[in-house]
């Protein structure tokens, strides 16, 4: 029998496991919904995978625009393969259980590579940007030097924004029995949730890291294409505004199917609260894994070289 006192001298708990949340409401269809997710996550891997073998084995491929979107497709496989084993878990097994640390480990790992896209989405704009308005610079601007600096800049970035978060949260006193997740995989503002102590600090930190990454690139973003139409405009001949253009909508498309989502789950989170649990599920779902399937079909359909080099790596394959 355990005395009265000994819960008295409890005054840190933090929870051996959290328990994860598959498809509210859903759970009889687990089985049958892991099918279409297991169809997603196959084709995000693969096709982002055969992106990185065509840039790579392709030499006219060897240009700043195509390793921006090998850096793109990498960003892609890392936040595929954040959730994949945890998703995959529960839907297939039921399994449900994650360890803190783990926990804390997957999360990193899944705002990582998401602040990483953001910020290779916004130098895809940079790059998009000095192609269009100074094509006779492009190459002496965007050289291989510049282009590793940049990748060193993202990841770095994206490394010292986040490292905090872990940090934060493993200080956090939790409350014993408190340890559903409303997904299956590790959020940030869904575990801080959790805590039975101020998370002031967190919520706080959550949105600086929030506005100074993804908020200040999709402000750049915008301010690219603006700059992008003001040169175009300035084209005499209507074809050649219309070819120019074109060069950037898979970029474009590639930049709604990743901030749309993003927007999605800001203000579902701030402002649905009064929403079904499912619809929170699903809209993180939407962000996790949409943009990692779409990205290669949406760069093989409309760039004529991809594709080609994608098909010659399966044709070697076989």
């Amino acid at each position: 029998m355990i005395s009265s006192k000994a819960f008295v001298n409890i005054t840190f708990f933090q929870p051996q496991s959290f328990l994860m949340t598959g498809i509210p409401g859903l759970e009889f269809a687990h089985g049958w919904i892991s099918i279409p997710f297991s169809s997603m996550y196959t084709v995000a891997l693969t096709g982002n995978c055969l992106i990185l073998l065509a840039v790579r084995r392709t030499h006219s491929l060897h240009q700043p625009m195509y390793y921006f979107l090998s850096m793109l497709a990498l960003s892609d496989v890392g936040l595929s393969f954040s959730t994949l084993p945890s998703t995959l878990a529960v839907l297939w097994f039921d399994y449900r259980f994650i360890d803190f640390n783990a926990c804390l480990i997957q999360m990193f790992f899944l705002h990582f590579f998401s602040v990483v896209e953001s910020s290779v989405l916004l130098a895809m704009s940079f790059d998009r940007f000095v192609a269009i308005s100074n094509p006779l610079r492009y190459a002496s601007v965007l050289t291989n030097n510049v282009i590793i600096r940049i990748g060193v800049a993202i990841t770095t970035r994206a490394t010292l924004s986040l490292l905090p978060l872990p940090f934060l949260l493993k200080r956090l006193n939790y409350c014993p029995g408190k340890i559903l997740l409303s997904h299956s995989f590790c959020f940030h503002a869904d575990v801080m949730k959790l805590a039975c102590a101020d998370i002031t600090v967190n919520i706080l930190y959550g949105l600086y890291v929030v506005l100074s990454t993804v908020g200040i690139d999709s402000l750049l973003i915008v301010m690219s294409y603006s700059l992008i139409l003001h040169t175009v405009m300035g084209l005499a001949s209507p074809r050649e505004r219309v070819r120019t253009l074109n060069t950037c909508v898979s970029h474009i498309l590639a930049v709604l199917v990743f901030y749309i989502p993003v927007i999605g789950v800001s203000m579902i989170h701030r402002f649905g609260k009064h929403l079904p649990h499912i619809v929170h599920a699903l809209v993180a779902y939407v962000y996790l894994v949409v943009p990692p399937v779409l990205n290669p079909i949406i760069y093989s359909v409309k760039s004529k070289p991809i594709r080609g080099a994608m098909f010659r790596v399966l044709s070697r394959k076989g």
